[in-house]
């Protein structure tokens, strides 16, 4: 890695890169809903909302805090929001999110160029399995980019360049932007920076880089067979889906799933601890990825002796 700027047609779009920085979408919990453009009814109508929130109670069965799991993009008009949802953001004294500030985006632009880019590196085209190279040319035939895009970009920040083809919504419309919004005048706190998620990525094992790489290649491929599947699966709280998503494709190379979701909760839930044992309650709003399953926040949280139940919408 080095602090050289990469080539003019990643500079070119910064902003778009910072939201997908932020979201680690792909890596973490690839949804692929439809296109704003798109009328919801060709797709599939969307279901009652009824997001993942979880009520956090100590062994006294008393209330410390809540878990709500996000979405970091959504198409605009998606209607999410529920009367439980309200309530926890209203009885919550201070917000806990992966980055707390999303509106840098001149620092997490400068960042994701400065790890992003080493020069000397094989085209793109020449990094990947033979048999994925007619799906790459599929993508960029679709997209503004070109091969020459990827001139000595690593393959993790690649792979976040091509995860914003077609990529679905946009997170100027996504829920942690929203629950933001509705706690000023109150505590917001980040888990993590941007330097420190981008750090999470660069600092990926070359073939763990490789197989970010490959996997979202696939993972485009297959995601025009079911069009906004978990995008749907998010919004009623269907956990089956939601935690399949965490277990296959990318995530289910083990060293990428422990680098990119389970030791990551493990550092957020030793930075949650303390604050559950003050009399400040908690909301905290992160990727719904980091809720489910015997990895998520819930489970560990019951580890320590805490209780994790499911708020359902009435």
């Amino acid at each position: 890695m080095t602090t050289q700027s990469p080539s003019a047609s990643f500079n070119a779009r910064p902003a778009r890169h910072t939201a997908l920085a932020f979201t680690l979408v792909l890596a973490l919990f690839a949804i692929t809903a439809c296109s704003e453009e798109q009328k919801i009814g060709e797709v599939e109508p969307y279901p009652p909302p009824n997001p993942l929130i979880y009520e956090i109670a100590n062994a006294d069965g008393e209330v410390e805090g809540w878990l709500l799991g996000t979405i970091h993009a959504l198409p605009k008009g998606v209607f999410w929001r529920t009367v439980a949802i309200e309530e926890v953001t209203e009885r919550s004294d201070l917000l806990l999110v992966e980055v707390a500030d999303l509106g840098a985006s001149d620092d997490v632009a400068d960042t994701f160029a400065e790890l992003s880019y080493t020069p000397g590196l094989d085209p793109i085209d020449q990094r990947l399995n033979p048999a994925l190279q007619s799906q790459l040319e599929l993508m960029l035939a679709s997209s503004d980019f070109s091969a020459s895009s990827f001139v000595d970009v690593e393959d993790w920040a690649s792979a976040i360049m091509l995860a914003q083809i077609d990529a679905p919504g946009e997170p100027r419309f996504g829920v942690d932007r929203a629950i933001i919004s509705e706690f000023e005048g109150r505590p917001v706190r980040g888990f993590e920076t941007a330097r420190s998620q981008l750090g999470i990525f660069d600092t990926l094992a070359a073939d763990d880089q490789r197989t970010l790489l490959e996997g979202t290649i696939k993972e485009w491929a297959s995601s025009r067979e079911n069009p906004g599947r978990l995008l749907r699966a998010w919004i009623a709280g269907d956990v089956g889906p939601l935690e399949k998503a965490t277990t296959d494709g990318i995530m289910a190379d083990p060293e990428l799933r422990d680098a990119l979701l389970v030791n990551r909760n493990k550092d957020w839930v030793t930075q949650l601890l303390p604050v559950l044992a003050t009399d400040q309650k908690p909301l905290v709003a992160v990727g719904t990825a980091h809720l489910v399953g015997a990895d998520g926040l819930p489970a560990m949280l019951e580890q320590h002796g805490y209780t994790a139940k499911r708020v359902i919408a009435p």
